[in-house]
C-alpha cells in the first residue's frame, strides 16, 4: 500500500493529540515582525513568543502542519531531495516534557505498527558533541540506547551539525537528528549522517531548546526548557514508500504529468528541468496563495517569488513548453492541495493572474537576454564572464545577475559577481532613487519608485505615530509593494479614530510642507548621538547612512528615498488592526495625480 501525504498528516496529528497535544494551524510563510528572516522557514517561528515564556492559549503541548519556505539551497533543486517549499511536521513542548520524552515518542511514532511501522534497524540518529558553549548530549544519546538504537548507530557531531537557531540570535539549543538509511553503500569508513554521500536521509530533527543566544555572541539559560521538533513531510512519504526521490511521491505526481503533456517531452529525458518546474510552481502557488500575500516584485520576498517564477520560465521555455503553461501547473497544484490548505482555492484567479503577468513580462527579456548571452560568451577570452558584461545584460536586457550566472554554468563559465555588484553601486550612485533591496547577489529590476515613495512615507509615519503615541512606538516590520506600504510597530492597544486621523494629518503636513531630504554617512554611534532612530540594531554596519526628512523624521537607512516629502502626494491610512501581541500594523497608500 502506497502511503499518501494526507496520511502521514493525519497520523502525526492524531498521535501527538492522543498524548495531551492541541492541534494548531499552519502561520503564513510571511513572517510576522521578524526581520531577520524573509521566509517562514521552520514551524518555530510563529512560536517564538511562547517559546521566550509567554502563555500559549491552547497550553504547553501543541502540534502542526507548517508550511515552510527555504531558498538557501536553491541551487540543489532538482536533485532527489532538495525543495524550496515544504512541509514540517511539528510537536512542541513549551515548559513541559523535554528530551526523554520527546525521543520515546519518536522512536514510538516511527516504527510503532500502528503508526509509521519503520524498521528500526534503518534508523540512525546524532546528537551534540558538545563545545565551550554546551556540554555533550550524553543524556539524549542515553535515551537512544533505552529505545534500541545501538550505539554504533549514534553519531556524536559539532555545532554545525547538531545545535538548532532559526536566525543569528534567539532560542536555541541542540539537538538530535533522526536518519533513515537508504540502502546506498557507505563512502568510506567515516561515514556519517553528516557526509552527502546519500546513504543517510534525514527525516526528524528534536531540538532542545533550552538557551536564548544574545547578540553579543553568548548563551543565556531560557526561562523554561522547550521542545521543538521538525519533521519533512515530502522526505518522509518518499522513505515510507521506499522511493529514491521527493519528486516520486503522490504532491508531485499531477504536475509531473501535466508538464510531460504540455511540453511534449518525457520527464525520465528531462529530469532536471522538469523538477525545477515542478518545485518552483509549487513555491510561487503557496507564495501568490498566502493570506498575508506576496506578489513579484523587486525587493525582500516579492523578489525571490519572482526569481522562482523566472527560473521556472526559462526551463519551461527550454522545454518548449507553451506561454501560459506556468498557469497551468498551478493549477495543477490549487487541486492537489484544496483540502489542506483551502487558501489556495480562495485565492485561484490571483495565483493564474500573476504567474500569466510575470511570464508575460519575462518572456520579452529571456529571449533577447538569453541571445545576446551567447553572443557574449562567443567573443569573450577564457572562461569568465566579466562583471561589466554581466551589467550590461542586466542594464539593458533586464536580464538578472542570477540567471546570467545559471546560464554560464550551464556552458562551462564563471561570472564576476562581485564585478557586476561594483558596476551596480556605480550605476545606483547615478541614480537618485538608488535601492535598499537587499543585494541578494545582484539584484532588482530597473523602475520601482512607487515603493521608493512608499518606503520614504513610512519614516514620516513612524515620525508621526511617535508625536501622537509617544517614544514607545518602534518599528517591528514593514512590508512595501507598488500599491501600498504596511507597517508593522510596537504599541498596546488599537489606535482611536482620532490618533489615526491626527496621525494621518501629520504625514501630510510634512509632505506639504516639501521638506528636504538629506543623507549623511557617520559611524552608528555618532549616528544615534545625533537623536536617529536605528530599527534594525547593528544591520547596517560600523558606518551607516542618516537620513533627515527636514526637522520631522531622522533615521538610519539603507535607502532608497525622494528627494523631497513633496514628491509623495497625499498620505492616507486604510487600516489600522492588530499584528500579534503588544504590535499593532497600519496599511496606507500614496494618492498621486
Amino acid at each position: 500500500m502506497k502511503i499518501t501525504s494526507q496520511f502521514l498528516r493525519e497520523k502525526f496529528l492524531q498521535f501527538f493529540s492522543e498524548r495531551g497535544h492541541a492541534v494548531i494551524p499552519s502561520a503564513s510563510l510571511i513572517p510576522e515582525n521578524d526581520p531577520s528572516v524573509l521566509f517562514t522557514t521552520a514551524g518555530m517561528h510563529p512560536l517564538i513568543p511562547y517559546l521566550m515564556g509567554q502563555k500559549h492559549p491552547k497550553g504547553n503541548r501543541l502540534c502542526d502542519v507548517q508550511k515552510c519556505v527555504r531558498t538557501g539551497d536553491i541551487e540543489e533543486v532538482g536533485d532527489d531531495s532538495h525543495l524550496t517549499f515544504f512541509e514540517m511536521l511539528g510537536n512542541w513542548s513549551l515548559g513541559d516534557y523535554f528530551n526523554h520524552q520527546s525521543i520515546a515518542w519518536s522512536y514510538e511514532f516511527l516504527t510503532s505498527k500502528q503508526y509509521l511501522g519503520l524498521d528500526p534497524d534503518r534508523i540512525s540518529v546524532t546528537v551534540f558533541a558538545g563545545d565551550e558553549d554546551a556540554p555533550r548530549d550524553d543524556d539524549s544519546a542515553a535515551v537512544w540506547q533505552q529505545c534500541g538504537i545501538p550505539k554504533e548507530r549514534i553519531f556524536y557531531l559539532p555545532k554545525k551539525n547538531n545545535w538548532w537557531i532559526a536566525g543569528t540570535t534567539g532560542p536555541c539549543g541542540p539537538d538530535t537528528e533522526i536518519f533513515w538509511d537508504t540502502g546506498k553503500p557507505a563512502c568510506g569508513e567515516n561515514c556519517d549522517p553528516s557526509c552527502d554521500c546519500g546513504k543517510y536521509l534525514e527525516i526528524w530533527n528534536n531540538v532542545f531548546m533550552q538557551y536564548n543566544k544574545q547578540a553579543d555572541g553568548s548563551y543565556l539559560p531560557l526561562a523554561q526548557k522547550n521542545v521543538d521538533t521538525g519533521m519533512g513531510l515530502e522526505r518522509t512519504v518518499c522513505v515510507l514508500n521506499g522511493y529514491k526521490s521527493v519528486y516520486d511521491i503522490d504532491l508531485f505526481a499531477a504536475a509531473l504529468e501535466k508538464i510531460q503533456q504540455l511540453s511534449g517531452k518525457k520527464y525520465d529525458d528531462n529530469v532536471k528541468s522538469m523538477r525545477i518546474i515542478a518545485d518552483h510552481v509549487r513555491t510561487a502557488t503557496f507564495l501568490l496563495g498566502d493570506p498575508v500575500g506576496v506578489v513579484p516584485s523587486n525587493v525582500d520576498q516579492g523578489y525571490v517569488l519572482r526569481r522562482l517564477i523566472r527560473r521556472a520560465v526559462r526551463m519551461a521555455n527550454s522545454l518548449g513548453m507553451a506561454k501560459g503553461s506556468i498557469a497551468e501547473i498551478a493549477k495543477v497544484y490549487v487541486q492537489v492541495y484544496k483540502d489542506a490548505y483551502p487558501e489556495l482555492t480562495q485565492n485561484a484567479d490571483k495565483i493564474v493572474s500573476e504567474l500569466n503577468k510575470e511570464e508575460e513580462k519575462f518572456s520579452k527579456t529571456l529571449v533577447a537576454g538569453e541571445k545576446e548571452f551567447f553572443k557574449v560568451i562567443s567573443h569573450i577570452p577564457g572562461k569568465t564572464v566579466p562583471g561589466g558584461t554581466a551589467f550590461k545584460l542586466y542594464d539593458t536586457f533586464g536580464f538578472p545577475v542570477e540567471m546570467t550566472v545559471e546560464l554560464a554554468a550551464e556552458n562551462g563559465y564563471t561570472v564576476d559577481v562581485e564585478g557586476f555588484r561594483q558596476k551596480f553601486a556605480e550605476h545606483q550612485a547615478r541614480s537618485h532613487a538608488g535601492s535598499e533591496q537587499r543585494f541578494k547577489g545582484g539584484m532588482a529590476e530597473g523602475g520601482g519608485i512607487e515603493t521608493v515613495y512608499l518606503h520614504t512615507a513610512t519614516h514620516l509615519l513612524q515620525a508621526a505615530l511617535r508625536r501622537v503615541l509617544g517614544d514607545e512606538v518602534k518599528q517591528k516590520g514593514s512590508n512595501i509593494t507598488p500599491e501600498r506600504l504596511r507597517f508593522d510597530f510596537s504599541f498596546g492597544r488599537p489606535m482611536t479614530k482620532e490618533e489615526i486621523e491626527k496621525t494621518e494629518a501629520l504625514v501630510n503636513q510634512a509632505i506639504e510642507q516639501n521638506l528636504p531630504i538629506t543623507c549623511e554617512e557617520m559611524p552608528v554611534e555618532d549616528a544615534r548621538k545625533t537623536g536617529a532612530i536605528g530599527l534594525f540594531g547593528d544591520r547596517y554596519g560600523e558606518v551607516v547612512k542618516v537620513y533627515s526628512m527636514g526637522d520631522f523624521s531622522k533615521e538610519i537607512c539603507g535607502g532608497p528615498h525622494a528627494a523631497s516629502t513633496g514628491e509623495l502626494g497625499k498620505f492616507v491610512i486604510t487600516k489600522e488592526q492588530s499584528s500579534s501581541a503588544g504590535v499593532r500594523r497600519i496599511k496606507a497608500e500614496l494618492h498621486r495625480e
